[in-house]
């Protein structure tokens, strides 16, 4: 068992199936045994909502929003769903109902309309969150690449200001060693239970052992403990990028792309009950609830599945909302290009709480806000966006071949560097004629072509703004296993 207290409290949850299995193996009487029997079969098949059906939080408006960085008592829970593509999502008009619960959520919250995320694989898309720095300046690029000790995590941020902080992670892309964990009290993956039996894993590369349920279950089991406190609780969830669903929610087909959203149905319905249980217990009073997603996932639109091999906006566009202690009316929605580099200046800024003292290339989004929830027109915007995915990041050895998509309005310019300027790839989509992004117009649009081009150089030049360059981190054969186990190549 692990030395600290604290983080043997959060395994208790896994701990005790085993004793409700020595409970079982008892000589209990043929009916009770009967009865249990049965009652788990049923239970199986019927959903369970946890929590009032009627949201009992308070209205508020704008200038409560304005008037939270006022309060001493906010928690912060930031949940963040893997590989959860924006359009697959009902709340994100998609005529599948794959997400009733978080539909509700953001109408009466705030959805950011059109949400970037910094690159298509997780380790290079966190850190840039974390850190609020576009790749290149976070130094996350490659599979071996550490983050810097320099870099001010927000974990650090809220642990300054007394925050108890925890991180529940299942990918191991966002393990310590990389970095990840500075600022965190406790950081550690739950231990898997196995899954229950109704679970179901189509996605062939995939090895991890457990399911979400147990990342909630020892959430939860964290606020036991510290709900009284003054938290800051991350949760990285992982089962739409393994493709699970249960039976419950396998109601869109068998087909790939079928199932991912039979898993995001899943999902939603995790969070229902696990919100519910918050909001039964209270804590929905005082929390402000942050969900996002590292990135999304293509489905065969430009020959290519998955995710980690580009950063068209398949793989690029993803959900923010974001749940306050107060319901708002109808709901806020911000149109203006939003980026994950955006988040945590905003939420700093909501709270009152400082930045890093570094410039950061991320933004406080809450002037945005605000005018989005008076009514008022959304100040314009000239902010591009980056997402930056390195071709060669998971081969040892090999030169890097950066990919990187700079969007502005309604463009989109992908460029792939080449060793020489003449083996570079240059693409440039234009959303207003071709919404899916799939004519190229580069040759109809050279100065559009030449402008982009020059934003994507430039940034490619551009250094972290620490003087710390860690060494690259040398795997061992255990650490490299976790990540194959995820369905990566790594060496």
């Amino acid at each position: 068992m692990p030395k600290d207290p604290r983080v043997r409290a959060y395994a208790r949850v896994n701990i005790s199936m085993s004793r409700s299995k020595r409970i079982l193996g008892q000589r209990w009487p043929w009916i009770s045994a009967a009865i249990l029997v049965v009652i788990l079969f049923v239970s199986s098949f019927v959903e369970i909502r946890i929590g009032p059906t009627v949201d009992p939080r308070p209205l508020g408006t704008v200038e409560d929003i304005e008037q939270l960085a006022e309060r001493q008592d906010l928690n912060v829970l930031f949940i963040l769903i893997d590989t959860l593509r924006a359009e697959h999502m009902s709340v994100y008009g998609s005529e599948r109902a794959s997400t009733p619960f978080l539909e509700r959520l953001a109408s009466e919250g705030i959805l950011f309309e059109n949400q970037l995320s910094q690159s298509s694989w997780t380790k290079c898309s966190m850190a840039s969150m974390w850190t609020g720095l576009y790749p290149a300046r976070a130094g996350i690029t490659r599979f071996e690449d550490v983050l810097s000790q320099d870099a001010k995590m927000p974990a650090e941020i809220f642990s300054e200001a007394g925050f108890i902080t925890t991180g529940l992670f299942r990918n191991g892309w966002v393990e310590g060693y990389f970095g990840f964990d500075q600022g965190f009290d406790v950081y550690v993956r739950p231990t898997p239970r196995v899954p229950p039996p109704t679970a179901r894993m189509e996605n062939p590369t995939i090895k991890l052992g457990g399911t979400d349920e147990d990342l909630l279950d020892s959430g939860l089991e964290f606020l036991r403990i510290h709900g009284d406190e003054r938290w800051f609780l991350y949760l990285h969830m992982m089962d739409i990028h393994e493709y699970l669903y249960d039976q419950l929610s396998a109601v869109f087909g068998s087909d790939y792309n079928d199932v991912y959203d039979n898993s995001i149905l899943r999902t939603d319905m995790l969070l229902e009950q696990f919100l519910g249980t918050l909001q039964q217990d209270g804590y929905l009073d005082n929390t402000i609830v942050i969900i996002g997603s590292d990135h999304g996932e293509a489905f065969g639109e430009r020959g290519e599945e998955g995710h980690a091999r580009s950063v068209y906006r398949e793989t690029t566009t993803v959900p923010l909302i974001v749940s306050l202690p107060f319901r708002i009316e109808g709901g806020i929605r911000v149109q203006q290009q939003t980026r994950n580099i955006d988040i945590w200046p905003t939420i700093f800024d909501i709270l009152g709480l400082p930045s890093p003292d570094y410039e950061t290339d991320g933004r406080s989004r809450l002037p945005a806000i605000l005018a989005a929830g008076r009514g008022e027109p959304e100040a314009s915007d000239t902010t591009t966006g980056i997402a930056h995915l390195d071709q060669t990041w998971g081969k040892r050895g090999f030169p890097p071949k950066p990919t990187v998509s700079v969007t502005d309005g309604p463009y989109r310019f992908v460029y792939t560097q080449g060793p020489k300027a003449s083996l570079s790839q240059n693409e440039l989509f234009d959303a207003r004629s071709d919404p899916e992004e799939f004519a190229d117009t580069s040759a109809d649009q050279p100065e559009t072509l030449s402008r982009l081009k020059q934003i994507a150089e430039a940034y490619l030049e551009a250094e972290p703004p620490w003087s710390d360059r860690p060494t690259a981190l040398e795997l061992d054969e255990v650490q490299l296993n976790q990540l194959r186990a995820l369905g990566y190549s790594v060496p």
